[in-house]
């Protein structure tokens, strides 16, 4: 049984491949820049989901395939739609796809594809897995960082709290489901163990750090205002904070557990995610 890894030269997908490699499962890594995935020391196919021409030979002899959601908001149901028709017609007989927490009902921007894509995956007929992914811990990262240099970590999420867990834990769960047996046709909600407000990161970046870190929770357009302070586009600013306003509502606030029960041990825990991301702190 071969298992196939999109997105392989990116986070995810890159521990995805190097836990199935260090399983000793049969995996084949796939990438647009194959180059890129080169140091995961396994085979590498090219697939670009622009070109579907790629698409049926890198799926070839594979099957399983874990389809780990593309990055480029707004073309993604386009291309997974592209990914799944290819992996029908090369014989793939299941498809695992990296969702989004709640994907159906959630007010997340990033929901509406990730919700597309799962009726495509459930319409194609393959057997299938859907994990919906919550936050990872590592999103914060540049905020982190912001909230280092000022003092202050900024945002406009209230008092919403985030089962985050690190990206880690959710290339486990893929790993486990895709070795395992009795998913198919499992949809799984995952995310962390325990849940943070912004303002209690910044008390546990403020404890790292050994000085006063504090919370200012804006209006989602004065955050996406103070975004563009940094550089970042209008657009992208204004997209980013849109973010905050259905986490103050609880979007990314799950309970389940669903995600240590399937990795077989606890999530990793914020105070480590801030000191793996914040060695020097």
């Amino acid at each position: 049984m071969t298992i196939a890894v999109t997105g392989a030269s990116g986070h995810l997908g890159g521990a995805i491949v190097s836990l199935l490699a260090a399983q000793g499962q049969p995996v084949v890594a796939l990438a647009r820049s194959p180059e890129k995935a080169g140091a995961l020391g396994v085979p590498v196919r090219a697939a670009d989901y622009d070109r579907p021409e790629t698409l049926g030979p890198a799926f070839a002899g594979i099957d399983t395939l874990i389809l780990v959601s593309g990055n480029e908001m707004g073309s993604r149901l386009r291309q997974h739609r592209a990914v799944v028709e290819a992996a029908k017609a090369a014989g793939v007989r299941r498809i695992i796809y990296t969702s989004l927490l709640r994907a159906d009902t959630s007010h997340l921007a990033l929901a509406p594809e990730h919700a597309g894509t799962e009726r495509a995956v459930a319409e194609s007929g393959l057997a299938h897995t859907i994990l919906r992914n919550g936050w990872y811990i590592e999103n914060y990262a540049n905020s982190i960082a912001g909230a280092l240099a000022s003092g202050v970590l900024l945002g406009a999420a209230g008092d919403g709290r985030i089962s985050a867990a690190p990206r880690a834990d959710y290339a486990a769960a893929a790993v486990a489901v895709a070795t395992g047996e009795g998913h198919e046709g499992k949809t799984y909600e995952l995310a962390g163990d325990t849940s943070f407000t912004l303002a209690e990161l910044a008390a546990e970046l403020s404890r790292q750090a050994d000085r006063e870190i504090t919370y200012r929770n804006l209006s989602e357009a004065d955050y996406a205002a103070a975004l563009g302070t940094f550089g970042m586009p209008e657009a992208m600013a204004k997209f980013y904070a849109g973010f905050d306003t259905p986490i103050a509502a609880g979007a990314l606030f799950d309970e389940s557990h669903t995600l240590s029960r399937l990795i077989g041990r606890p999530t990793g825990t914020l105070a480590d995610a801030v000191a793996a991301l914040v060695p020097a702190a």
